[in-house]
């Protein structure tokens, strides 16, 4: 597995580099995690429902919010700095050939991060994503194609998650988002939460 380290990058170009990877794994490449904070946007799944945007286009272009329509799956969410995003694009068949494992070993890996800060993370059937005290800190959207992945998850660090109160977040109503800082009770950082999420991945897909 390989690491790499946007830093900071808007959605649209970094989108680009999953699908080069995405390419290059189909052709004997190698897997590639993406570790990413993006400039503020909406991301719009292959299940988004228009009536989970609470205002218009205009309205988040004057927020400083662009909207992207993506060909992951789920409805809309929210990424913005304070927020790491993670892109495994990863051949499944390599790691069990099983979509429901998959979405599942995604989890694991963000309940690992939160348990090395200390926080109780949770599972919350059907829905994806990790979640603690009720309240959602991990989305998870992906895309498979030929066994091999795109897209990933986003985890909230110490983002603002006011922008969340202008969407229906992933379109599960009644589903408020919190932070791994506010669950922590201090700020935990991205940069602090990068090798946490490198390491987990590893114990997850890489380890016997």
């Amino acid at each position: 597995m390989e690491v790499r380290d946007l830093g900071r990058m808007a959605y649209e170009p970094a989108w680009e580099l999953q699908k080069e990877a995405h390419t290059a794994l189909l052709e004997g490449g190698p897997e590639i995690l993406f570790l990413v904070e993006h400039d503020p946007v909406m991301t719009l799944g292959v299940a988004f429902q228009p009536e989970n945007l609470l205002h218009g286009p205009d309205f988040y272009a004057e927020q400083g919010i662009a909207l992207v329509k993506t060909d992951r799956g789920g409805d809309v969410t929210y990424h913005g700095p304070g927020q790491l995003v993670i892109y495994p694009i990863f051949d499944i068949a390599r790691h069990g050939r099983d979509l429901h494992r998959w979405m599942r070993e995604l989890e694991e890996t963000m309940l690992r991060v939160m348990a090395s800060l200390g926080i109780e993370g949770e599972r919350r059937a059907p829905h994806t994503g990790a979640w603690s005290q009720g309240l959602k800190a991990a989305s998870i959207g992906v895309k498979v194609r030929r066994w091999a992945s795109l897209h990933g998850i986003a985890l909230n660090c110490d983002n603002d998650l006011a922008p969340f109160d202008l969407i229906i977040p992933c379109g599960i109503p009644g589903s408020p988002m919190t932070s791994l800082s506010q669950l922590a009770g201090r700020t935990v950082t991205v940069e602090e939460a990068k090798p946490l999420a490198v390491q987990a991945f590893r114990e997850v897909f890489f380890q016997p």
